[in-house]
């Protein structure tokens, strides 16, 4: 038997081109709908700078200072971005977003400041009348087609998006031998960067919010939630399990990234704190541990136990995956303030650089990074101090309180096992 090779316009050969075609078939979809929305965007940004932008600043409705938090660096993305459409009306996409890049620290100035022109937008919209009534003028005009201000205030952050999946879908239908394809490739890492930043911000953001409500809670200013570092993970009612046999209590549980706040309702027939809730104890997760006593099973809820240096709490479920959801919870953020503790105090994570022969031959050298360490030392010390302080003060008015006799040794990192609030 023998075989012959295909001929020209065989089935393979077809195949191949019929790709390619497809290829740059999406390809130039692609390239004319980025080219469109770039045109429309620009509109928008301009918009914004010659109605709002320039003429504030013509007549001084607002300060210096507000306009530049509410309205940022907009204005230099404008200048930037009409640079880019230019390349992009010619078919220059790699050329045009080589040269955008090195400008995108204009958008990563906007979108960290994004959160606060909101806030501050907000605040002068209440206040400030003036301001107010230009406001509702210049959006009245015709050239604005019903766009409101805060939505165009958004449009540098939701189009940072909008160009990793442009150039993404460029770069998939791109032939890596096509003189573009390595422009477009770098752009797809600098835009993502971005794009990275505004994800990391949001998340931010609404964890701020999340502490926010939390506190809002909680009774007083006695348990103060509101900290640096700290993530908000899960909330929900949970039962305890007292240890002398007694009835078994329903509690208010919130779990963070370093502790673990139980609250009870208060009285629905006070007057002002009816629908509020009261901290009662906060347990920090240095050093815990997580066990499921029964749960394992399909059977109806289970128990959990978290030992702690000082205390112990026992939690029980009627519902299987609440608890299990739980456990999950629990486990992971006591495994990671774990893990980032140690690491924090890996010694060869201070380790210096330079080597020892390079102490011995450089006189006074030794003697400095003596001083360094002590200085360490003591600034390690000083943040334990004011961990365990800021602790403390989370109950310094409480009827009840842990002996200072009876609190553990405070280690880097950690504070007290139990506070009773």
């Amino acid at each position: 038997m023998s075989f012959s090779p295909p001929v020209a316009g065989s089935h393979g050969g077809t195949s191949i081109q019929e790709q390619r075609e497809r290829w740059e078939r999406k390809r130039n979809r692609t390239a004319r709908e980025l080219v469109q929305t770039e045109q429309r965007y620009c509109q928008q940004l301009e918009l914004v700078t010659t109605y709002f932008v320039e003429i504030l600043k013509a007549k001084g409705t607002l300060r210096q200072d507000i306009r530049e938090n509410i309205f940022s660096s907009i204005k230099a993305i404008h200048s930037v971005n009409q640079s880019l459409l230019v390349n992009l009306e010619n078919g220059f996409f790699g050329r045009g977003f080589d040269l955008f890049c090195p400008h995108l620290h204009h958008y990563n100035k906007y979108v960290d400041n994004i959160y606060d022109a909101n806030k501050v937008l907000g605040i002068q919209l209440k206040k400030n009348k003036a301001f107010r009534r230009f406001k509702k003028l210049q959006e009245a005009r015709p050239q604005f087609d019903n766009w409101k201000l805060e939505d165009l205030l958004q449009l540098p952050v939701q189009r940072i998006d909008q160009y990793q999946h442009f150039l993404q879908d460029l770069t998939a239908n791109t032939s890596p031998n096509h003189p573009e394809y390595q422009q477009i490739s770098r752009a797809v890492a600098a835009v993502g960067a971005v794009s990275q930043r505004i994800h990391s911000n949001r998340r931010r953001h609404e964890n701020h919010l999340q502490l926010c409500r939390v506190q809002k809670l909680l009774k007083g200013r006695k348990t103060k939630v509101l900290a640096a570092g700290r993530w908000y993970i899960r909330e929900g009612w949970l039962k305890t399990v007292p240890p002398k046999g007694a009835d078994v209590k329903p509690k208010m549980f919130f779990l963070f990234s370093d502790m673990l706040l139980q609250a009870r309702r208060c009285s629905p027939v006070h007057p002002t704190h009816g629908d509020k809730l009261t901290g009662q104890q906060a347990y920090p997760l240095q050093d815990c541990t997580v066990e499921k006593v029964f749960g394992h099973t399909r059977s109806k809820g289970g128990l959990l136990s978290l030992t702690f240096p000082k205390a112990k709490l026992l939690l029980m479920s009627s519902n299987q995956d609440d608890l299990n959801d739980w456990y999950q919870c629990l486990s992971s953020a006591v495994n990671k303030l774990q893990v980032k503790t140690s690491v924090q105090k890996d010694p060869l994570c201070r380790r210096p650089l330079h080597s020892a022969a390079e102490d011995v031959s450089t006189p006074g050298r030794s003697q400095d990074h003596s001083r360094k360490r002590n200085m360490v030392g003591a600034g390690t010390r000083e943040s334990v101090q004011e961990a365990s302080d800021q602790w403390d003060r989370w109950d310094s008015s409480a009827p009840k309180r842990m002996k200072e006799a009876d609190a553990p040794e405070p280690s880097e990192g950690s504070a007290l096992s139990c506070v009773i609030l």
